[in-house]
């Protein structure tokens, strides 16, 4: 009910941009601008979580994308999840990488879920928001691409905020699982994890983790399957792709 009336309210009310508060637009052509920067890269953080799959972000999280984020995902801005859900695109296609430029692969993107608490006291799931928004940009740009609820939240975590990156790891060790039937879900496809933010990494490695004990069904002919359906016919390594990450994880190249 609160997602609902937010929407309406967006319709009738005067609105600011997202990012730099400029008066009756949405999102002004800068701060959309930085949405999307220079365009996709690689980002590692630092220290770098094991099994972290290859992530790709849109933009660094600070100023103009910093506000547009906390907007949408902590004010109800849902009017946000357009253009960010173009950002998303952009990196979900960096991340899906040379092989699938052809849009031959269908591309799933798996939202890395949030709590149900969470979702309950936002009055929406920004995550899932964003994913749908950037699979319908995807679609529109001639790629096949779906939101795949994959993944749930298996137990209870603390709030994320004031742990740092071994603190993160250890309080989502184990959180996430597949949903029943999940295999299922997977079908034939391109697996991306997406989320709206990569701080230390540690939620996207444990829905990395999570991915990799699920087996795919047998299909024939399967991208990355086969005849045998042992262990070695398992999901294959996701990749992941996110708007924005900390400014120091676009630094790759460090001495």
């Amino acid at each position: 009910m609160r997602g609902w009336w937010r929407e309406i309210a967006g319709l009738v009310l005067p609105v600011a941009c997202g990012g730099c508060g400029s008066a009756r637009t949405e999102l002004c052509p800068s701060c959309r601008t930085k949405l999307t920067g220079p365009g996709p890269c690689r980002v590692r953080p630092l220290p770098e979580p094991a099994g972290l799959p290859p992530v790709h972000a849109a933009a660094p999280y600070a100023d103009a994308v910093r506000s547009v984020l906390l907007a949408h995902k902590e004010r109800g801005a849902l009017f946000l999840a357009g253009p960010l859900g173009d950002a998303l695109a952009g990196a979900v296609k960096a991340a899906a990488g040379p092989c699938e430029a052809s849009g031959a692969v269908p591309l799933l993107l798996v939202p890395v879920p949030s709590s149900r608490r969470s979702v309950r006291a936002r009055g929406h799931d920004p995550t899932r928001r964003i994913a749908l928004a950037a699979a319908g940009r995807l679609r529109r740009s001639g790629r096949t691409a779906r939101v795949i609820p994959l993944l749930r939240q298996r137990c209870g975590v603390a709030d994320q905020s004031g742990l740092d990156a071994r603190g993160r790891l250890a309080n989502l060790s184990g959180a996430l699982e597949v949903v029943a039937g999940g295999a299922r879900l997977v079908e034939r496809g391109r697996v991306v994890l997406v989320d709206d933010l990569m701080a230390t990494g540690a939620s996207l490695a444990e829905a990395a983790r999570a991915l990799g004990a699920v087996h795919r069904p047998f299909i024939p002919g399967l991208l990355g399957g086969g005849a045998d359906r042992g262990p070695e016919n398992r999901i294959g390594q996701p990749v992941a792709a996110v708007v924005a990450a900390s400014p120091s994880s676009f630094e790759i190249n460090r001495n």
